[in-house]
């Protein structure tokens, strides 16, 4: 089974668009991540009949993730936010992961989260993106960092195991 990862940046700005219409009746602008599994629970959407109308997309009306954009059936699944009691509490947290501060158990600091990776079909985040500072740039690159790394994650930072440091091969001593 091959599983099909998409760059947060491949889903924000993105058309919603209807089979039952054959247009576009919507633009998802930003993801609705819950911090506590990091799963993309929907999408903040502006309306494309009612400008300036926020409407929410929720990941289980999605029929299909294309080139073009979201499909789904049609315009009615698009939901008021006040309508969708069970995600009010996750609205209101506002998550971002982009920007967060990457530190590890024993409080190294990585970097922060500058893009990160989402399953197709779950919507789970899979993989994180981190760069890291100047200095650290020049000796080890950017790093990423898989969802099974993260410890927790709080308001300001996620927070992973430690890396392992690779030791550098000795020569055998003479015998």
């Amino acid at each position: 089974m091959c599983i099909m990862l998409r760059l947060s940046q491949a889903l924000i700005n993105r058309p919603v668009l209807s089979l039952r219409l054959g247009n576009q009746v919507a633009t998802a602008t930003a993801p609705i991540i819950n911090p506590n599994n990091l799963k993309i629970e929907g999408f903040y959407c502006l309306d494309r009949y009612e400008k300036n109308k926020n409407l929410i997309l929720l990941y289980s009306d999605i029929r299909e993730v294309i080139p073009k954009g979201f499909v789904v059936n049609d315009h009615e699944v698009l939901s008021e936010p006040g309508e969708l009691l069970r995600l009010q509490e996750i609205m209101k947290i506002k998550f971002e992961l982009n920007g967060k501060q990457v530190v590890t158990v024993s409080g190294t600091k990585l970097g922060k989260v500058s893009d990160y990776a989402t399953e197709e079909s779950s919507f789970y985040v899979q993989k994180l993106y981190v760069t890291q500072s100047l200095v650290r740039n020049f000796t080890g690159g950017s790093l990423i960092v898989d969802r099974n790394q993260i410890v927790e994650i709080t308001n300001r930072r996620i927070i992973i195991h430690d890396l392992q440091q690779t030791v550098p091969a000795r020569a055998a001593a003479p015998a």
